[in-house]
């Protein structure tokens, strides 16, 4: 099976700003479309227009414009309407961002990039968790992000193990050659010559509660770069949503990458940090654990005062950097998409 086979993706999470999911779905999408004849579907009415610019070369948006939330509604209490009455026929669909698509003849498959919202509700729709369950009985291969998340999926979401495809996410490339920021963006973003960064939402599940109550004037200030609004109290700087190539040169003129979380799915930005030789602190987590493979500091997530010890361990006796940056090339968006070509033979057979 080659470019033969017809594989419809769920494009929705292409649109407005980048998160995780959406560099997840970007980059697999332009792999992929050398290799599949890949269709993209958007389950939206405002950026409906939008996706059909945004579709890499060797790809094409198909589909009418809709709600989401209705079709949510629908799919939460039947099978109505399969995703062939909106995009026409498929051997494949692949449904992104937890949800997947039902369908007449196509087999499913779809990526559960962690389990958070069985965790903690408010990070999602009320309805997730009973669309996530259907997803994953409808679906012939169920794909994850790390080893750690496909264990979990498989006792909590009662999947046979042998159906869950761990397809790890990817490093820029980009990310080995990033140079840290010069003097005039320095001073354009309020950044001192010495700091450390955090990358991503703020909220206790990447935990930056304990972040901030463990930093203190004995550390160097501290750069949040993610959605919430740009700003200064303290020590604490915020930058604000950054354009991709800002960020990489944020995070290699860091001392160090921290990410405290209380769980991952992956969690990139510990490896983007090791690909431009950037020490990375992390909470001790399977899945950080997993991908980081020992090249961090690591310290029991919610414990303050270890937090503040292993800031200190990293900066005054960071790990080798190249074996960090050895570490981070053994993860690529083509061994991902490769992965998850296997999940959609699987679902296809």
């Amino acid at each position: 099976m080659g470019t033969d086979l017809r594989v419809l993706v769920d494009g929705t999470p292409l649109l407005g700003q980048r998160t995780g999911i959406g560099r997840y779905t970007g980059s697999l999408v332009a792999e992929l479309s050398s290799i599949v004849d890949l269709r993209l579907i958007g389950f939206t009415t405002r950026g409906w227009r939008r996706l059909r610019s945004l579709a890499p070369v060797g790809t094409r948006a198909v589909g009418p414009p809709i709600p989401a939330r209705v079709l949510r509604t629908l799919w939460r209490h039947s099978t109505f309407p399969p995703v062939e009455l909106l995009a026409g026929p498929a051997r494949v669909v692949h449904g992104t961002n937890f949800v997947l698509p039902p369908s007449i003849r196509a087999g499913g498959v779809v990526t559960v990039h962690d389990l958070a919202f069985l965790d903690d509700p408010s990070l999602a729709d009320h309805d997730l968790p009973e669309l996530v369950r259907s997803s994953v009985r409808r679906a012939r291969a169920v794909c994850t992000p790390t080893e750690a998340v496909a264990d979990a999926v498989s006792i909590r979401l009662d999947v046979p193990r042998d159906r869950v495809v761990v397809t790890p996410l990817g490093v820029d490339p980009e990310w080995f050659t990033a140079v840290p920021m010069d003097s005039t963006l320095r001073v354009q973003y309020g950044l001192p010559s010495e700091y450390l960064v955090f990358v991503g939402a703020e909220g206790p599940r990447k935990g930056l509660p304990d972040l901030l109550a463990a930093h203190g004037p004995d550390l160097p200030p501290l750069v949040i770069a993610g959605p919430a609004d740009a700003g200064r109290s303290n020590e604490v700087i915020r930058t604000g949503y950054l354009p991709d190539d800002r960020l990489r040169r944020l995070v290699a003129g860091a001392s160090a990458l921290v990410l405290p979380s209380r769980d991952e799915g992956f969690g990139l930005p510990a490896l983007e940090a090791l690909a431009c030789g950037v020490p990375v602190v992390c909470s001790d987590i399977p899945a950080l654990r997993e991908i980081t493979a020992d090249h961090a500091v690591f310290f029991p997530h919610g414990d303050t005062a270890a937090l503040n010890e292993a800031l200190h361990q990293a900066l005054a006796d960071p790990p080798n950097p190249e074996t960090g940056r050895a570490q981070a090339k053994t993860f690529t968006w083509q061994a991902c998409a490769e992965k998850t070509l296997t999940a959609y033979h699987r679902a296809a057979a």
